[in-house]
């Protein structure tokens, strides 16, 4: 089909990057539509949504009029709340540390939208991602890194399959952002050097600890610091408000800086110790999602990033079952975190994710 054949839905949010995947696909000759989700938010903090904000949704109109495309507002926040809110909340009382963006993007995103998008005669959706999708053999796909290092999301994207993949397309996976930025001076859109927003759009601008004592008071529940020797060092504000790794606010003055090595939930106790204490090898994932529709059927070496920001290091990855694998990395990292993903990658290409459920503590 010539792109003028295939219908397009960009899902824009008034920011610089989706702004410019919609402009290139003009340019490309697609038939274009955009698309924007209104999703929750606590009542009376609408405006401080990271995605959705009235001012974001006014932007996104005026791109969506200089490019004369379609402009639609899929309400979404029943879907949002109920779904993403619903799991931070339940992962954070349960002492893990989950990652929203990977189930808004995996249900919401690619759930939520895709199917608007399709009823509004979309054939595919595209975002302002900077990932690329490779076409192989019989019309499967595969998901890459973007090529400029800074901005890679093909992370934030691994939880996505190949039936939701053979729907996308990513304009900025070839791309670097200063290209971007200047693609969008370029088309005059106010949103050329705007920053980009690092935070939960649903928190806004409020600290996470009040958000979740909010929403599950159980999870303030005070209790005992101690060292891995069980020495009572100080007491915690409740084991939801800590991470794996996590330095500050532990408020304990030491010889050496003292940072979370684990949270035993049966005592509610937080167990800290010194850097050098810091760091496992091993941990088993669950809720497998094989990027390229493929499950292998032997253990193998791969790249292994255990959150959005940490290097990719090498480990070997053992097969439990279609749901669920075992890696073993060859040197510890200090913040693998029940909750966060583990995406394996073999070169560029995303092969798989699982959510980190259990991590073993060496000597134990």
């Amino acid at each position: 089909m010539q792109a003028n054949e295939i219908t397009v839905a960009v899902g824009m949010s008034g920011g610089v990057d989706s702004s410019v995947a919609a402009a290139l696909l003009v340019e490309q000759g697609y038939q274009v539509i955009g698309i924007m989700l209104r999703l929750w938010s606590e009542d009376g903090a609408e405006a401080d949504n990271k995605c959705c904000t009235p001012d974001a949704m006014a932007v996104a109109r005026r791109v969506a009029a200089r490019l004369k495309i379609p402009f639609y507002v899929i309400d979404s926040k029943v879907e949002f709340r109920a779904i993403v809110v619903e799991h931070f909340l339940n992962g954070y009382s349960q002492g893990n540390t989950p990652n929203p963006c990977l189930v808004c993007n995996q249900q919401i995103r690619w759930g939520t939208m895709l199917r608007e998008a399709q009823n509004l005669g979309a054939d595919y959706l595209a975002t302002g991602h900077y990932a690329r999708i490779i076409q192989i053999e019989r019309g499967s796909v595969r998901l890459f890194k973007g090529i400029d290092p800074t901005k890679d999301q093909s992370y934030v994207l691994s939880r996505l399959n190949q039936t939701q993949l053979q729907k996308t397309i990513l304009p900025l996976g070839d791309l670097t952002k200063t290209a971007v930025r200047e693609i969008a001076s370029r088309f005059k859109f106010a949103s050329a050097n705007r920053p980009d927003s690092q935070d939960l759009c649903f928190l806004g601008n409020q600290p996470l600890q009040p958000f979740i004592a909010r929403y599950r008071p159980g999870t303030a529940l005070p209790g005992k610091i101690c060292d891995i020797n069980g020495t009572v060092l100080g007491e915690h504000e409740g084991l939801a408000f800590y991470t794996i790794g996590q330095r500050k606010g532990i408020r304990i003055a030491g010889a050496e800086p003292l940072y979370v090595l684990r949270k035993d939930f049966t005592n509610n106790v937080l167990i800290v110790g010194t850097q050098s204490q810091l760091g496992n090898i091993r941990f088993t994932a669950n809720q497998v999602v094989w990027t390229t529709g493929e499950v292998p059927d032997h253990s193998f070496q791969s790249m292994v990033k255990i959150r959005y920001r940490a290097p990719l290091v090498p480990g070997s990855v053992e097969i439990l079952s279609n749901d669920e694998f075992q890696v073993k990395l060859q040197a510890p990292a200090r913040d693998i975190t029940p909750g966060q993903a583990a995406v394996l990658y073999n070169d560029d290409e995303v092969i798989g994710s699982g959510i980190i459920q259990t991590v073993d503590i060496e000597g134990e």
